[in-house]
């Protein structure tokens, strides 16, 4: 994915390993992730990227991700790549495991939905069908994307820490409710 390519660049840097471009992408379909249901976004992950054989047969493939938020794009990945040849799949994830809701917009609001928040990193290698899996660490990913930086401005990571900018309503934790009337309720009475 796109997103990752300058943590897949920095992974080869460091690494040693060459960077080479496993997948092609259909640029013409939107992005997965937002779509609003599980089986989009797989069926999305199916037509949107391709693999690309001559650089995967045989191969030991490092996947470089930027974050896993349901799974439900990891795995189909992982797939297309050992379907393209890959004898071994291993994932890199350039942020920590998301555990906690976004409350701030992002599409990835219950605790339910959220792949970390139910499993442990063996688990979600497993679901997802990588040989291996592992992650950036919260000190790791503020240190990447800060150092260099003269005038900080901060960043929010309570996704992945469970740490929010601003107080929540504890029932806005609740995955059983219906959000989007509470918050009504909340603001208009």
């Amino acid at each position: 994915p796109d997103s990752a390519t300058p943590a897949a660049i920095g992974f080869s840097l460091e690494s040693g390993l060459p960077f080479t471009e496993g997948l092609t992408k259909n640029r013409y379909i939107g992005r997965t992730f937002i779509q609003p249901d599980d089986q989009l976004r797989k069926e999305g992950v199916r037509i949107k990227y391709n693999p690309l054989e001559a650089n995967l047969k045989g191969k030991r493939v490092v996947l470089i991700d930027d974050s896993i938020v349901r799974g439900n794009t990891a795995g189909p990945l992982v797939q297309l790549i050992r379907d393209g040849g890959a004898k071994e799949v291993h994932v890199r994830v350039s942020s920590p495991p998301v555990r906690h809701p976004c409350f701030m917009g992002i599409d990835m609001a219950t605790r339910k939905d959220l792949i970390a928040h139910k499993l442990d990193t063996e688990g979600i290698r497993q679901r997802i069908g990588a040989d291996s899996l592992a992650y950036l660490t919260h000190e790791g990913m503020v240190e990447a994307v800060t150092s260099g930086i003269r005038q900080q401005t901060g960043h929010c990571t309570a996704c992945f820490s469970g740490e929010y900018p601003i107080q929540i309503p504890d029932w806005l934790f609740d995955d059983d409710r219906d959000r989007e009337k509470l918050i009504f309720e909340d603001m208009w009475g």
